[in-house]
């Protein structure tokens, strides 16, 4: 294919959606704001150590494996062992019997609750099964062997019949997974602990699913950057253009527009034109939109669409989203530490999953700080009041805590070890800490409270240790990936009315817009999302770019 095709972004949506197209013979030039490509998988170097500067490892899915196969790319994956732990009891998850070690920590939290816990386990082993079916086979989408007619019939076939024998017992599964926990206890703490590991209102099934994800975890040698940088290399390889600190700041659709109610290249001529950053303008055919989706609406130049109906359908998608939030953010504290990585090997595995207190978060007025933030509570609350409810969140949360170097020697210098540890945290509640002009003292105090808490807990001797350390807030996420209100993962799950595709068995119409020409991609174009989302969602667009051609629709 010769078309020219532009992709706005550089995360893992956006480089998947550029690899597949040059690997078809496209002309494309991929636009990433930042410096290098690779969003929210990317890898730094400070001080002899290596950073992961957003996900800490990859889970498989079906999809990344077999992509990377598709493509030719050969990533070295290291193993990533997952540990969960509430205050003194940490468990190491290894294979799915770990299941069973896992119910009797809890069970040894909550004696009281045994039954509950036996129950809420029994539906995450359903789960689990679910998972086993939907992951059961890479997926077809990134395999050339559908023309293999053993394929299809030993392997495919019964595979998707079992498929569609899962689907509608997941779909059951959508409402929140903490309202769904509260069916089978009452103790509040409980389901705090089980729940806070997620964000805010996640669909049940993904949140159950992540006993399975937690045995999928893999780390790309040299650090989760290495997966974007192999990717990156094959679009330069296969001819394609990287054009980094750019941006496309506006864009400009031609005004005769595709047919088939202007679904993304759906018929007709649909190219159009935009401009990057610098002033400069570029032609396209079509278009991969694979950034935030509100800055999507927020670049079209409506007086280029010619077409009455298009414009209404694009004003009304650029309405429905304009109220809609973001999901969770995340605060990033990085300790470099003049420990032995044998010494954390000893309390954890290389990801861990820790909440060190067992009251949950219902033990504070969360709510109330959270109001605070969106300046609708707390009035008159100074800074003093405002710090002891952060700290004091800090203290009930749940910790995300990494360490690269337990899985690659190479990551950090010898006898060191990085620990990466990270916490969900309000959008809102950080901005406005910046607002009241608190924001340096805020990252200083909950950097020593996180340290703190970890000392005195799992990690006994870490704050004596720590030589060097840096933080990351929602607002430093906001600024480096331009997403809405920080947000790691798309949409929340907390509006009302999801503003994207979330059925599964839909996930092909998720990268349609109603803008001729234009595709989208990524995080904010299917949920629940995450990295192979990320990817699938790249190779959807793609593909439909690819069919337009074909068909003579771009």
């Amino acid at each position: 294919m010769t078309k020219t095709i532009i992709v706005a972004g550089g995360g893992m949506a956006g480089l998947t959606a550029a690899a597949y197209l040059c690997r078809a013979g496209a002309n494309v030039t991929l636009f990433e704001k930042e410096a290098k490509v690779g969003g929210l998988v990317n890898s730094f170097e400070r001080g002899g150590y290596v950073w992961d500067g957003g996900i800490r490892a990859i889970e498989n899915s079906g999809i990344v494996a077999p992509m990377l196969k598709q493509l030719g790319i050969e990533v070295e994956f290291l193993p990533s062992q997952v540990s969960v732990g509430f205050g003194s009891e940490l468990t190491r998850l290894g294979s799915r019997q770990s299941l069973a070690d896992y119910r009797e920590l809890l069970c040894r939290i909550f004696p009281a609750n045994r039954a509950d816990i036996e129950a809420i386990v029994a539906e995450i082993a359903k789960v689990m099964d679910y998972l086993d079916v939907l992951y059961g086979i890479d997926n077809p989408l990134f395999l050339d062997t559908m023309t293999d007619p053993g394929y299809v019939f030993r392997t495919l076939l019964p595979w998707l019949f079992k498929y569609i024998r899962t689907m509608p017992k997941v779909a059951k599964l959508h409402g929140p997974v903490d309202e769904y926990l509260e069916r089978f206890t009452s103790n509040r703490a409980l389901v705090d602990l089980l729940a806070q590991h997620f964000f805010r209102k996640t669909p049940t099934y993904f949140a159950l699913s992540y006993f399975t994800l937690y045995l999928d975890y893999r780390y790309p040698k040299g650090g989760t950057g290495s997966l974007s940088a192999a990717l990156e290399r094959y679009i330069l390889e296969k001819g394609g253009t990287i054009r980094t600190g750019l941006s496309i700041a506006k864009i400009i659709p031609r005004d005769r527009i595709a047919g088939a109610h202007g679904k993304g290249g759906a018929g007709g001529d649909s190219g159009g034109r935009v401009v990057d950053s610098s002033g400069a303008g570029h032609s396209y055919d079509g278009l991969v939109w694979a950034a935030d989706q509100k800055a999507l609406y927020r670049s079209l130049d409506l007086s280029a669409l010619g077409d009455d109906d298009a414009t209404a359908r694009v004003r009304a998608k650029a309405a429905d989203i304009a109220g809609k939030r973001g999901g969770d953010s995340i605060f990033t504290l990085c300790l470099a530490v003049g420990l032995e990585p044998s010494w954390f090997a000893e309390r954890a595995s290389p990801h861990l999953f820790y909440t060190p207190s067992l009251e949950g978060l219902h033990a504070m007025d969360i709510a109330g700080l959270e109001a605070w933030g969106r300046q609708t509570g707390l009035e008159g609350a100074g800074k003093e009041e405002i710090f002891a409810l952060a700290m004091r969140y800090l203290d009930l949360t749940t910790f995300e805590i990494s360490f690269p170097v337990l899985r690659d020697p190479s990551m950090a210098p010898a006898g060191k070890t990085g620990a990466i540890v990270s916490s969900l945290m309000d959008y809102d509640v950080v901005r406005r800490i910046a607002d009241e002009g608190w924001y340096e003292e805020f990252k200083e105090a909950a950097s020593r409270q996180i340290i703190g808490i970890l000392n005195g807990s799992v990690f006994p001797g870490l704050a004596a240790a720590v030589e060097d350390r840096f933080v990351s807030t929602p607002l430093s996420i906001e600024r480096y990936t331009g997403n809405a209100d920080g947000a790691i993962t798309g949409w929340a799950f907390t509006n009302d009315g999801m503003p994207a595709v979330h059925d599964l068995p839909k996930v092909a119409r998720s990268v349609q817009t109603p803008i001729p020409g234009v595709w989208q991609a990524g995080q904010w174009t299917f949920s629940p999302s995450g990295l192979p989302i990320s990817s699938l969602t790249g190779k959807l667009a793609a593909d439909a770019i690819l069919a337009a051609a074909k068909k003579g629709r771009l």
